[in-house]
């Protein structure tokens, strides 16, 4: 397997900007701190391929050290977001793999999941059509998921002799949409419509197809603006508090909140509200 990456340009101290970073797998532009990530391959419904996962792998990595990237997008072209993985240039191959062949494979899908979870940027993702398999998963460990009434979401591992733990499913759903309803969704393998998945809460709202793309990237540039440092510390508590009891999450956000407190945001929100004016945050 080859794993391709683009270029970021590399600043001082380990950081990056990412505007001008060359996606070779998908689309890939930075706005006004909003990145948007489009996966390409519309006439498939924008399946992923080895290459792909990993570059996706890489390019949330190097997002940890992005300075022009606040908040990201993601979603699919061509009125799907994503159908999983290929069928001919993934699910073929992977039956000729031997076992640490296989292993390697799932082990770099599942740090996907782990890169995207660890980078401090919000990740919204914007989910229209077909959202299913891996894809699903790209859904699933986004922040905050904007769907469209035409979505269908399936983790359709068992329908292809799997079991329905891929990528971390069975630690993420329960956590989003609870145990019943996620044990429904992960032994069928059966697809989720999309006001289905607004009520049940796997997406935050639902939107018009044709202004799916624009609203989230509205949400994305809104906290873009915010205090991007104190957006960062609340990612990663939200996912630090999981292993946590409830007196061990109290500590640590007493932590958490008294470095926020030490930041120029912090001081600048004080002096706005005193001025009865608008903070302007600049994420340090």
């Amino acid at each position: 397997m080859k794993y391709l990456q683009g270029q970021a340009h590399q600043l001082p101290g380990n950081r990056t900007a990412l505007a001008g970073y060359a996606a070779r797998h998908f689309l890939f532009a930075v706005d006004e701190g909003v990145a948007t990530l489009t996966l390409n391959r519309p006439d498939r419904k924008n399946p992923l391929t080895f290459d792909s996962y990993a570059e996706l792998r890489e390019l949330f990595r190097e997002l940890a050290h992005a300075d022009d990237v606040k908040a990201i997008v993601i979603t699919g072209a061509g009125e799907n977001f994503c159908s999983g993985g290929d069928v001919h240039e993934i699910i073929g191959p992977l039956t000729k793999l031997d076992m640490p062949g296989l292993l390697a494979f799932t082990r770099m899908t599942g740090d996907v999941v782990k890169a995207m979870r660890a980078c401090p940027q919000p990740i919204i993702a914007a989910v229209d059509g077909v959202c299913a398999g891996a894809g699903s998963m790209l859904a699933l460990a986004s922040d905050i998921r904007f769907g469209t009434e035409r979505s269908k979401t399936a983790f359709l591992f068992t329908r292809v002799g799997l079991a329905g733990c891929d990528m971390g499913a069975c630690a993420l759903l329960p956590r989003v949409i609870g145990q019943g309803r996620a044990a429904e969704l992960l032994y069928s393998g059966r697809s989720m419509g999309g006001a289905e998945g607004e009520r049940w809460g796997f997406f935050n709202r639902l939107h018009d197809p044709a202004e799916l793309l624009a609203d989230a990237q509205g949400f994305a540039r809104s906290l873009a603006h915010g205090p991007t440092f104190a957006h960062g510390m609340t990612k990663k508590m939200m996912q630090q508090e999981w292993n946590m009891g409830v007196d061990e999450a109290i500590e640590a956000e007493a932590q958490a909140q008294a470095i926020c407190m030490a930041t120029n945001d912090f001081h600048r929100a004080y002096h706005a509200f005193v001025a009865r004016q608008r903070p302007q945050f600049e994420g340090d």
